[in-house]
Formats: C-alpha cells, structure tokens, sequence
C-alpha cells in the first residue's frame, strides 16, 4: 500500500467585517470557508478541498473517496501515466455536472508537479501533466480530475511512440461479448507475431489491448501500423469486425479503431475511472479473465479489494517492447497487392499525405453521366 497519512481534516473559519447598519459602527461577521483535508503521499502533503462533494451520484462516492481509490491503486496507476503527457477530465461539480477536458497543466500546481511540452495537430503547443509520482496523481484528483487520458509517447521523446494501442469499440447492436471474441482473434494474431499484448476493460463496453513498442518511429509510421493490423483482424472475422472510419458504414460491428494511434488521441488509462454515476473502472485483465470478465464488476469499490489481491496484473507491460516492422510490412502489401491505402483522419487534423477524401459518403458527390434527359 502506498504511503497514506491523512494529516488533518478541517471546517476552515475566517472573519470579516461588515457594517451594522443604520446604527453605524462594524461587526464581525463568521464566514465558513470550504473544508479541506490533508493527505500526505509519499513524503508530500496534498490539500484536498471540498471532500465531501458527492462525485458518484449513483453510488455517493465523494471527491475524498476519488482520492483513496486513486492511492489504492497507486503503483498500478502511476505505471499507466509514468512519464506520459497527460489529458485530464474534469469534473468539478461531480460527474452528474459540466465536464472539462483540460489540456494545459490546471494554474496552482505546487512546484513538485511536473510537466512536458506537447505540439498538437494544430501546431499549437502545451505543458501538459506529466505523472512521476503518486502525489502528483492525488493533486489532479484535488483540482476535479476523474479521468486520466495519457499519450503514447513518453517525456524523452513525445514524438516517437512506445505503445501501439488497439481500441475496440463495439457499434450499436454489440457489446463486450463481441468485443472479448474480437480480442481472441488480437491476442492470436500477436502471438503470431511475437509481440506481448495486454489487455484490459475500457471502462464501457469496449476493450483496450496495449503493446508496448520500441520508441524508434513516429506517430504517423505507428498508426499506419496499427491500421495494417486491424485490417488484418477484419480479414480474419469481417462478420464481426469493421475498420470503417465512417459510422454509416459500420454496421452492427466491432470497430476496431486505428486512429487512436495518431497524435494527441487518447484514451482512458489503466486503473483511471470512468465520469460515469456508477464509476467503472477501466480495469486490466489477465488474459485468462477475459473470456469471463464482466466490466460491470470493476468499479471504485472493488477494483481497489482486486488491486490488493492480485497487484498489478500488468506489472510486466514494460519489460518486453517488440518492432512494428512486421506490421509496416503488411502496410506496404496491403497498398501493393490490394490495393488498400491510408484511411481517414480524424477531423481535427489538417488534411494528410496520401489520405483519401474525408468526406462521409452519404454527402459524397455523386458523378453524373453528362446526359441532361437522365
């Protein structure tokens, strides 16, 4: 367990001075500021404001309890952020309110916070939060964050990829019983490949299979990988699995979705919860368990009994990184005997090389035979 101290809890008082009235003359008037508590982690001491605002309205978890599944987990989530730029959501009036996706490190961060300069689609740049610590994970949760969305790329080089991310999202008219069959046929195809994957819930109905990867290509070199690759789970169950970018094409299908491999997409990290009223887990899962998991039972209440049970079943994710060369290999096959190019972008990024038109096809313009009577 980490190093928790809870230092003190207080209603915080202060006084001011107002006038009395017709009467003249000033009186004190109480003012109750918001209580806080303090936490120490590891050495530092975080104040956590507010923490009995409700942020679980379903289950009445507060912002206080946010804090101890976070600590709870704790070597399992700062493993799943170490180093990584970081996107935070945030939710400061409980998951049930306004939610802020927050790019830029939130103002009053203490001085052991750290931070990484991140370069966007647009060319804009940001010091995002760059987790190396427990406490830094304690004080995002005291400035509101629920959700924790890091990068695939790391502080020493943010530009170059060291985890290929398959993201299964399961379309209307499927779920995570055709998600776990989908995630079968992933774990097949690398172990063909010699690459060690690691699976876990998204925290909905989707899954996510990470691999860790050798940090020596680029973002756009990745993603062509990871589109090489869902192409080839497709070919192998196209009842089941779609790489269609559009959603009209989609059908009743597992996407699987390659983009989440461009720059700046991100999605929710490992042990991080979900701004949903019954707080689901975005859980990892040995490979054993997923035929059998059910995402409804990892939430704030149980996953901290099963991290204290079972550790941290992705401890090993660092140890083995694999090449995508093999997949930059199918890339270029798929292009010379297929005939299958780049695929859509999402519409934030400016128009790419080699990318075909994104335009939905329903609003496709249609040619015409020339002909005026047809």
């Amino acid at each position: 367990m980490p190093d928790v101290v809870v230092v003190r809890r207080v209603a915080a008082v202060r006084w001011r001075a107002r006038a009395a009235g017709p009467g003249g003359g000033r009186v004190a008037s109480q003012v109750v500021a918001a209580p806080y508590v303090d936490v120490e982690v590891g050495g530092r001491v975080v104040r956590v404001t507010n923490p009995d605002r409700v942020y679980f309205s379903a289950r009445g978890e507060t912002k206080l309890d946010v804090v101890n599944y976070y600590l709870s987990v704790g070597e399992g989530i700062v493993r799943a952020l170490y180093e990584r730029p970081c996107m935070l959501h945030r939710y400061p009036e409980g998951v049930d309110g306004e939610k802020i996706y927050q790019k830029r490190l939130p103002s009053g961060a203490p001085p052991w916070v750290e931070t990484v300069q991140v370069r966007f689609p647009s060319g804009r740049t940001a010091n995002e939060l760059c987790v190396t610590e427990l406490a830094s994970v304690a004080w995002a949760v005291q400035m509101s964050t629920v959700e924790f969305h890091p990068w695939h790329s790391r502080r020493a080089d943010t530009e170059r990829p060291d985890e290929l991310r398959i993201d299964l999202d399961p379309q209307p008219g499927t779920g995570y019983a055709e998600a776990k069959v989908v995630a079968s046929v992933v774990r097949e195809i690398l172990d063909e490949l010699g690459a060690a994957s690691w699976p876990k819930t998204s925290g909905g109905r989707g899954m996510h299979i990470y691999v860790r990867i050798l940090p020596h290509w680029g973002f756009t070199l990745v993603r062509r990988a990871a589109l090489a690759f869902a192409r080839e789970v497709e070919r192998r169950i196209p009842d089941l699995v779609t790489t269609a970018w559009w959603k009209e094409e989609r059908g009743s299908h597992v996407f699987v979705d390659y983009n989440q491999n461009a720059r700046d997409r991100t999605i929710r990290s490992a042990y991080s919860l979900r701004g949903a009223p019954w707080a689901p887990v975005s859980t990892p899962l040995a490979w054993d368990e997923v035929p059998f998991a059910d995402p409804e039972d990892f939430t704030i209440a149980t996953v901290p009994m099963r991290f204290a049970d079972l550790g941290d079943v992705h401890a090993g994710i660092d140890d083995t990184p694999w090449s995508i060369e093999p997949l930059l290999e199918w890339a270029e096959r798929d292009e010379r005997d297929r005939g299958l190019g780049d695929a859509p972008y999402p519409p934030n990024f400016p128009k790419m090389e080699g990318e075909p038109p994104r335009v939905q096809p329903s609003r496709a313009r249609r040619p015409t035979s020339g002909n005026a009577d047809e």
